[in-house]
């Protein structure tokens, strides 16, 4: 009985984390580590390295874009609020 509730609750840990990286994007920038909430459960850019990325290529992602990268970036210091507006904008509206 009391291995078959050990094996209960590593199988518990494991959907855990497995919940916890589908539903979470890691964004590293050389070596910080900031995490955004995904719109949906997915392991799509679940791990994604915005370092020596050009900030445009970063927002072409319809998933890291729903995600607020925009805003991260703006925090990180890799784009101004103005051009992070123009190119949601772009991005959403403008290529379909």
């Amino acid at each position: 009985m009391q291995n078959r509730i050990v094996k209960l609750i590593i199988a518990g840990i494991f959907l855990l984390i497995g919940y916890f990286f589908a539903s979470r994007h890691i964004i590293i920038n050389q070596s910080d580590f900031h995490t955004l909430e995904k719109s949906y459960l997915t392991f799509e850019y679940t791990f994604y390295n915005v370092t020596d990325r050009e900030p445009e290529n970063i927002m072409r992602i319809d998933l890291l874009r729903e995600a607020g990268i925009g805003d991260l970036l703006v925090e990180m210091g890799m784009l101004g609020e103005m051009r992070k507006e123009k190119l949601e904008y772009r991005f959403e509206y403008e290529e379909e």
